[in-house]
């Protein structure tokens, strides 16, 4: 029951909605990463980790934009997830 409870609080929050996999592509995005640098890491394709940061972006509500980088939003997004 309290796992339950956990585990809903945790999708509630938008870096809980992110697969393990997600994760560590953010984690690595936030450590100023490329995206071949992150395939590299991860024994990936360019276009796996591109596929990754686009659900992150759509997970975390970022939307493309003109006016803001969304890598950065995301990473900080990240940083501050506390």
């Amino acid at each position: 029951m309290i796992s339950q409870l956990l585990d809903r609080r945790a999708q509630d929050k938008p870096l809980g909605r992110l697969t393990p996999r997600e994760l560590e592509v953010m984690e690595l995005m936030a450590e100023g990463r490329s995206n071949t640098a992150i395939a590299a890491q991860l024994f990936v394709t360019e276009r796996a980790v591109a596929k990754h940061t686009s659900n992150i972006f759509g997970k975390l509500g970022l939307p493309p934009s003109d006016d803001n980088n969304r890598r950065v939003l995301a990473v900080l997004a990240y940083l501050d997830r506390g």
